[in-house]
């Protein structure tokens, strides 16, 4: 329906304000099993959203698996009972005490990182041998073409021969991000996403060969889930869609996700003819991209967005047509990761009332550990 994201008495809310939509997360949830076509192939990524209630919610639907990229991410799923915990991120310095002392606290999981180097591989090593028992578990981080983080697939596997020579120390996979293939064009997606797999498969194979056990293979994230997931011996890890925006909802077609989270904002200034000034702010939505890119209001027509500072965002409308002062706005934003990350707590909305508060316990740099 067109007026699903208004909410019954917002006065009762301040602004700016982060809404989640419970019943659309359901159904995303819902959505990304029926595109993978088994629960168990998930490792969602919890980067997205940072709430354990969205992740007791995946593990009531099957999902066990999750990936996260902080200390703190993972110390939310350890706490929400996830049975697999990766932590997509090479971790180095004090973050890997933190991180075994997590493994060491809950040992029922199943407990990995990445690397990419032997130095980096070699410290956890070392530190997990200080304490009798430790064995830290690892993924291969493979550079899908992004250049971010990863070793080249030609190079991987003499890193895999030195891995084995670490004591405290096993391999058990591959991870492969290709998140700069987002064509809008699910053809010319898929095949770039296919050409940018078929060196990690390659490679796959050669540790088979080698000896080492049947490499699993997480692949990907939302632009590539519908890809990866054609593929039943791949590991899907979508991230994204669990609460879906404005700039993927645009762009991946092919993709039925819901937006499930909104930014409520009040106009709360009238500088000139045409214009409107409202509360959210560079605090309140990302800001990375372009300013016509932030957030794309649900019942504001024929607008733009001129401006934007702290805790302002200024828009032009057409003369005559300006909102009052107080009135409220829903937007979407562009980019929901980092906006969700921005926001404390979020508003439940459910049958268009606002049902409770979620913490976005995991945008702490540390919950306990």
């Amino acid at each position: 329906m067109d007026n699903w994201f208004t909410i019954d008495h917002p006065e009762r809310i301040d602004t700016p304000a982060l809404l989640i939509y419970k019943d659309r997360v359901a159904t995303n949830i819902d959505t990304m099993i029926a595109v993978a076509g088994d629960p168990a192939r998930l490792i969602p990524h919890v980067k997205t959203h940072k709430m354990r209630e969205i992740v007791d919610m995946q593990i009531a639907k099957g999902v066990r698996r999750f990936k996260c990229a902080t200390v703190a991410e993972a110390e939310m799923l350890a706490m929400a009972g996830a049975s697999g915990v990766l932590i997509a991120y090479q971790l180095n310095g004090p973050k890997i005490d933190r991180y075994l002392e997590l493994v060491r606290k809950y040992p029922r999981i199943a407990w990995s990182s990445l690397v990419d180097n032997l130095a980096s591989a070699r410290a956890m090593s070392e530190a997990a041998a200080q304490n009798p028992g430790d064995r830290a578990s690892v993924f291969l981080d493979i550079d899908s073409g992004m250049h971010r983080t990863g070793i080249a697939p030609e190079a991987a596997l003499e890193l895999a021969r030195q891995l084995k020579t670490l004591g405290n120390i096993r391999l058990l996979g591959l991870h492969a991000y290709d998140g700069h293939i987002r064509d809008a064009d699910f053809g010319t997606r898929a095949n770039r996403c296919e050409a940018a797999m078929a060196p990690v498969r390659e490679l796959a194979e050669q540790l088979k060969e080698e000896g080492f056990d049947d490499p699993i293979i997480v692949a990907g994230g939302t632009p590539s889930f519908t890809v990866h997931a054609r593929h039943k011996d791949l590991w899907v890890s979508p991230g994204t869609c669990v609460l879906s925006d404005y700039g993927y909802g645009a762009q991946l077609k092919e993709q039925h996700f819901l937006p499930a989270a909104v930014l409520m904002t009040r106009v709360v200034s009238r500088p000139g003819p045409g214009l409107i000034t409202t509360d959210l702010g560079h605090k309140s939505v990302a800001a990375e991209n372009p300013i016509d890119k932030r957030v794309f209001f649900l019942n504001l027509k024929d607008y733009e967005v001129i401006s934007q500072s702290e805790e302002h965002l200024v828009v032009r409308t057409k003369e005559g047509q300006e909102p009052e002062i107080g009135a409220v706005l829903y937007g979407v934003p562009y980019h929901v990761c980092p906006s969700v990350a921005l926001h404390d707590e979020a508003q439940v909305i459910a049958d268009g009332k606002s049902t409770g508060i979620w913490p976005i316990v995991a945008r702490k740099r540390r919950i306990t550990i």
